[in-house]
């Protein structure tokens, strides 16, 4: 039936095939930039958990530190994904170095204010002694969030400069 022009066609999946899955990229769980980034994770996730156990509603600042804690967050496992995953590679035409270097310099602007806003609105004397320490507690993980997000601008502006590569690596080698 295989030889019929009518008969449906079908190709088993195999390693060579074009429709590949992507490969996770291990060079980049141990590089700076995704230690940095996996960090962050777990910080802004600790940061809006925090925050989101106590009566945050009944004060507005800590509208604005659920905000930029949850948006960074779920921006942030995004572009984890998407190195991890090599997807960064499918959509070349994005200057991604560009991307993730702006993406860290608004990330640590904002956690810059988050931090702010949320360290100032700590109240030793809270009715609910553990909103307090919930609070204080965020106060200290969006700091080492806004840290992060800084050593991240860093490492992703040299890598948007091409800093630290060598230019003989970087020219291409292929002659036709």
């Amino acid at each position: 039936m295989a030889g019929l022009p009518g008969a449906a066609r079908t190709r088993s999946g195999s390693p060579g095939s074009s429709a590949a899955l992507p490969a996770l990229d291990g060079s980049f769980l141990r590089s700076p930039l995704g230690g940095l980034m996996g960090a962050q994770a777990v910080l802004g996730l600790l940061v809006w958990a925090l925050i989101a156990d106590t009566t945050y509603y009944l004060h507005a600042a800590y509208g604005w530190v659920m905000f930029v804690s949850i948006f960074f967050w779920i921006l942030t496992v995004l572009f984890f994904v998407t190195y991890l995953l090599q997807l960064q590679l499918k959509f070349y035409v994005i200057p991604w170095p560009l991307v993730l270097m702006i993406f860290n310099a608004a990330a640590t602007v904002l956690y810059i204010t988050a931090f702010v806003t949320c360290a100032a609105a700590v109240q030793p004397t809270s009715w609910r002694q553990w909103d307090y320490n919930r609070r204080a507690a965020a106060s200290f993980f969006a700091c080492l969030a806004m840290i992060a997000y800084g050593a991240s601008t860093f490492f992703s502006f040299r890598a948007w400069k091409g800093l630290g590569s060598n230019a003989a690596t970087s020219q291409v080698t292929d002659h036709m």
